[in-house]
């Protein structure tokens, strides 16, 4: 039971994550320093989802399944959490590049209206 509560930890970790790689640029609105966690985050995502890579989070969930009495599943997060929520089909390389810049093109209209707001605020 420890274990399956600890993967669904992880599960909601990683989905948090996501969020915040996705969305945390928003975060510059109201905390000065927020970019210096966020920009690395969003790199490390956009890299993860370019690469065809796995995030460490889902070996550490699987591992906590199969501890657990679970079954673990094959693939990446975005595979087997994020896109059946969001396409029905399998996930392709084409979705990957496009998830990537889904989150490039939201990070830079944010940070380019975070930057205008602060030259604003100095002129």
């Amino acid at each position: 039971m420890t274990y399956r509560l600890l993967a669904d930890f992880v599960v909601l970790l990683h989905f948090g994550f996501v969020a915040f790689v996705t969305l945390g640029g928003l975060l510059g609105f109201r905390w000065r320093r927020a970019p210096m966690v966020h920009l690395p985050a969003a790199l490390w995502g956009i890299w993860i989802e370019v690469s065809g890579g796995i995030c460490p989070l889902t070996p550490l969930e699987n591992w906590l399944r199969a501890h657990g009495g679970g079954v673990g599943y094959s693939g990446g997060f975005v595979e087997h959490y994020i896109l059946p929520v969001l396409y029905p089909a399998g996930l392709t390389r084409e979705t990957q590049y496009l998830l990537a810049g889904l989150v490039v093109a939201v990070n830079l209209v944010v940070y380019v209206a975070l930057w205008r707001r602060r030259s604003e605020a100095r002129g």
